[in-house]
């Protein structure tokens, strides 16, 4: 390196210690009007760097400026902290050149000449790595696999716009990368995209949204962060200028507001200048594509970018109120010793059945093996979610078991199987091994037109249809009220094609549990016990 020929005063060693000082200071960034200057870290982005944890995950609307703080970041650490590596990957090769062309700028811009010797030179300078001659090196590459980080370790790694990556790299590409993290205290992941439907980022997303068992931290950016009143400046104005036009001059006030305006203007404090822009912003494109890409929470962002055959508003709301499951030590108290080591791993109790109350349970079953989940869903005689269990670890012999365990304990509940494939020998062993008795019966007339009956449901092209339909109605109406997030979750994703239905297909998508629904509903509507309840 160059002869220092600065002095290091405290002030400078100060800049030097925190990546706040040095951006403002050091780097410079391009603004909506081609202007250099400094990079004042948003709200948004001071608020990540003092969050972030080892592994994140962000959903936020467009532009709200986080590749460009991994930028600035990886280049600070960089220049800071030798022989360090790191790594910005991007969904397109247009993106990748113009990520690259950005992070050659914010180097140009250091001020070299003011502290020669300070910035460490560039050793290698091509078209997607840019090396250092203090062994330090930033790579920036596109979403192709995981020939990236073979063999390499990275300090910082950071994918950007995830979402739009191919579905069939999405899960690939971060299994390739966690080898390749540096193994010590600082080093990271970040993941960051706008929304674009439902695959590998949605799941991880709303995983580690919802639960305390991912890994990963979410982080949520709304459309209405205070970035986006400097960013979006000029458009803003735009809109303002438009609404005037069309409102003989007057500015937007809280009469003009629609109901959904003004649950945001109330609720999330949007501005009325924030709400000209979304409305110009849905004229031009559509309400839909307005949440996708400036979403206010991020059901949103994720609902609108799929049609499901359940009320996606209505799901949301569910979601946003449903009760969590009751703790493992108070329920154990209450429930049969055969199920107490399933507590909030595959049982999940919401409320306990009550003395002579008529209970209703629908259970789908699965191979028991890696896969599609066994599943049980038991409404109340007022259609209030008293439990759900879904498992995919337990052979059918045990499920059955546990099924008659569990339902007598709901009070004898009126059980309804899909008796479909591997639900015909829980049917069997339920009501011949364990005398289960309270079982729903499907009315039928044999080829000599006879009436007759069998235990469980059977779900064919013609019934099915009328299963879910029935359950969509019991929900939108109000007449069901669901508690599980993993049961609202499927529902998101359960779709018709062209048809036929199911689940949206993919690894680890489910819909067990909404078939399970659908034949607790088919109980409830029949609503009768062949058992006296004690």
């Amino acid at each position: 390196m160059a002869t220092v020929k600065f002095k290091r005063t405290k002030g400078l060693s100060k800049v030097l210690g925190d990546f706040r000082l040095f951006a403002k200071n050091f780097i410079k960034i391009i603004d909506n009007e081609n202007n250099e200057i400094p990079f004042v870290l948003n709200p948004e982005q001071e608020q990540f760097l003092d969050e972030k944890e080892k592994f994140n995950i962000i959903l936020k609307g467009r532009q709200i400026g986080f590749t460009t703080f991994s930028l600035a970041y990886m280049l600070y650490l960089a220049c800071t902290k030798p022989n360090t590596s790191y790594i910005i990957v991007t969904h397109h090769n247009n993106v990748t050149k113009s990520l690259f062309t950005k992070l050659k700028r914010m180097y140009r811009s250091l001020p070299h000449k003011e502290f020669e010797g300070l910035f460490p030179k560039i050793n290698l300078n091509n078209r997607d790595e840019l090396s250092l001659d203090n062994d330090s090196r930033i790579v920036v590459a596109t979403a192709q696999g995981e020939d990236s980080f073979r063999g390499n370790t990275f300090q910082l790694i950071h994918f950007s716009e995830m979402a739009f990556y191919p579905e069939n790299k999405q899960e690939e590409i971060i299994g390739a990368s966690l080898p390749a993290l540096a193994k010590n205290p600082d080093s990271a992941i970040i993941i960051e995209s706008t929304a674009n439907g439902l695959n590998e980022y949605q799941k991880m997303f709303t995983k580690a949204f919802r639960s305390n068992e991912s890994v990963w931290k979410a982080h949520f950016y709304s459309w209405l962060a205070e970035a986006y009143s400097k960013q979006f400046k000029y458009q803003f104005d735009e809109a303002e200028a438009w609404y005037k036009a069309n409102n003989k001059g007057k500015r937007m006030s809280k009469n003009d507001l629609e109901l959904e305006e003004l649950y945001l203007h109330e609720q999330q404090n949007a501005s009325f200048r924030q709400l000209m822009f979304r409305r110009y912003y849905i004229e031009l494109n559509s309400i839909d594509k307005f949440k996708q890409e400036f979403p206010s929470n991020p059901d949103e962002a994720f609902l609108t970018t799929h049609k499901s055959i359940f009320d996606m508003g209505k799901i949301m709301e569910r979601i946003h109120n449903a009760l969590p499951p009751m703790a493992t030590k108070e329920a154990k108290l209450k429930i049969p010793l055969k199920l107490q080591q399933y507590l909030n791993k595959n049982l999940f109790i919401y409320q306990l059945p009550k003395d002579k109350v008529r209970h209703f349970a629908g259970i789908d079953v699965a191979a028991g093996v890696k896969g599609d989940n066994s599943t049980c869903v038991i409404f109340d005689n007022d259609g209030q979610q008293v439990c759900s269990w879904y498992s995919n670890d337990i052979p059918t012999y045990q499920f059955a078991e546990l099924m008659n365990e569990l339902c007598r304990f709901y009070n004898y509940a009126f059980t309804c199987v899909e008796r479909n494939s591997y639900g015909l020998p829980v049917l069997e062993k339920m009501r011949k091994d364990h005398g289960y008795m309270n079982l729903y019966r499907q009315r039928l007339f044999n080829e000599q037109g006879k009436k007759t009956s069998q235990f469980g449901f059977q779900t064919t092209n013609v019934t099915k249809p009328i299963a879910i339909e029935d359950f969509k109605e019991q929900f939108e109406l109000g007449f069901i009220n669901l508690e599980c997030l993993v049961l609202l979750e499927e529902m998101k994703i359960y779709q018709d094609n062209g048809g036929k239905m199911g689940n949206k297909k993919g690894d680890g998508l489910h819909d067990d549990l909404v078939m399970a629904t659908a034949m607790a509903v088919q109980a409830m509507k029949r609503n009768i016990y062949y058992v006296e309840i004690k």
